[in-house]
Order: structure tokens, then sequence, then C-alpha cells
């Protein structure tokens, strides 16, 4: 962790274009998800994408980490159009996501778990990993140090050793990020992360997802409905209503743009009220 965080803090925040989404339509039958969305993510950044529900935000990562393909438009990551992408082909070539609801193994410990994202880091042959021996033992081992890195960057030491479905939920998304950071993602997509948390939940998944940005230079795709958190977390924000971008730009910029305020935050401030 230490080493990718020196080889990669020094471009965070570049002007450099990680993933490009131009023009994609996304369509099941005769609903269409996304009309047309378009914008650009920069490397090392924090980039949100809101909207009220229903608006197309997990299409638009299922599109991004290849669960769906587009009907249209064109996705580029890292400078190649990606066309039909299947998500382990997507997650091989440095993306990886969490999700709106927690998909861990339940019965397996925390450590265990957060081992499961270093699969497609093992080069080791299905023989060599039944009998553990040659390349197999040395990758486990180096995995497990890996791993035990990632449980005290995130403070899970006192569950590393417990079976998840026992934590609480907020310790359980903890895990889940975990997950994806154990495969050492250049593009890092958090559906909701915060979603069911309490405050004090929130704010340390918070202060996580900025450690993870500031320590280790990782570019970020947040989806997330607590605009408190979007607005701290966020570099520039892209907004969606019904499946078409709506406004896009700095916290400040969209919080500010009419259409959004008419379409989404005004909304939300009625119900807070």
């Amino acid at each position: 962790m230490a080493a990718q965080a020196a080889d990669v803090s020094s471009r965070a925040r570049t002007s450099e274009v990680i993933l490009k989404v131009e023009d994609v339509e996304l369509a099941f039958g005769g609903v269409r998800a996304l009309r047309g969305v378009g914008f650009e993510i920069r490397r090392g950044e924090i980039f949100s994408i809101i909207g009220p529900n229903g608006a197309g935000k997990s299409s638009m990562l299922n599109c991004i980490n290849g669960f769906y393909h587009p009907t249209s438009g064109t996705i580029t990551y890292k400078g190649q159009p990606r066309k039909r992408m299947r998500p382990y082909v997507t997650a091989s070539q440095g993306v990886a996501r969490t999700f709106q609801n927690i998909a861990l193994f339940k019965g397996m410990s925390t450590l265990d778990n957060i081992m499961t994202g270093r699969h497609l880091k093992t080069k080791a042959t299905l023989l060599e990993n039944a009998f553990w021996f040659g390349r197999a033992r040395k990758e486990e081992m180096e995995h497990r140090r890996f791993c035990e890195e990632i449980i005290d960057f995130l403070n899970l030491q006192h569950v590393r050793k417990t079976p998840v479905g026992t934590l609480p939920y907020g310790l359980q998304k903890r895990v889940e990020l975990g997950r994806a950071l154990a495969a050492e993602p250049e593009l890092l997509l958090l559906d909701e992360p915060m979603a069911g948390m309490n405050l004090e939940e929130k704010q340390d998944m918070a202060r996580f997802v900025l450690d993870v940005n500031d320590e280790f230079g990782m570019t970020i795709c947040l989806i997330e409905h607590d605009m408190g958190v979007v607005m701290d977390l966020s570099d520039r924000i892209v907004v969606l209503d019904h499946g078409e971008k709506i406004g896009e730009g700095t916290p400040d910029e969209v919080s500010k743009d009419p259409k959004v305020i008419e379409a989404y935050l005004g909304v939300q401030e009625e119900g807070d009220a």
C-alpha cells in the first residue's frame, strides 16, 4: 500500500482523463435508462454522480464496469475504447467497485473476504494451489501481508477473524471497501457507500474515502445521496435526471445551477424540511 501511494500520489488531480463517457444510451426494451450521457473523469479526482432515484446513476456505473453494455455511445478507459467489456476483464484492467447492497461472503472472516479481492493478482496454477506449493505458498503469504495492511488502514484489526455476517452494517461496508482496495484499482467505483449509515458511520467512511484518494492518489467515482457528503468530498459532480445529464461542474457550480436545484437539490430540501 505504501509503495502504491508513493507511485501515484504525484498524479493526483491532474488534467489527464482516465475515463471518458460519450453519448451513452442504455435501453431495456422501451425503457431508456440513459439518454446521451457524457462526462470525463480525471486521474486522481473524486468525481460524483448524483440525481434523484431512478435517474440512471447505478446504470451508468454498471456500464462503466461492464455489467451493462450501452445501446450506443462510447466509453473510453485509459485511452482505449471499450466495447462489450465483461466485468472480470474490467477488473483485470484496474476498475473495482462496491455495491448499494452489501455483497460479501457472510460466513467468511473479514480477512478472507478482503483476500478475495486479490484473486486476479494470483499467478499460481490450479495444481499449485491445490497442493499449496511453489508459487501458491509464496503468493498467499504476500497477499495476506497486503490485506493485513488494508485491515490496519481501515481500522478493522479487532474484527479481522470475525465472520462478516455478524458485523454491524457500517463495518460490513468498510470490509467491502477493503475488498475493492485489495484489487489495487486505478479507478474505484463506489455505489452509495454510506447508504443506511448513521452519522458517525458516515463520518468514518467519508474519512476513509478521502484517505484513499489523498494517500494513494486513487481515482474515485462516487454515487451518494447525502448532499453534505457529496459537496465536501467531490472535486467535480455530474447530475442525472431521468437518464439525462442536467448539470456538471464543481460542487459550488452545481449547487447554484437552477436546473439542478429544480430537479434535485430543491426537492431534497423540501423533503428534509
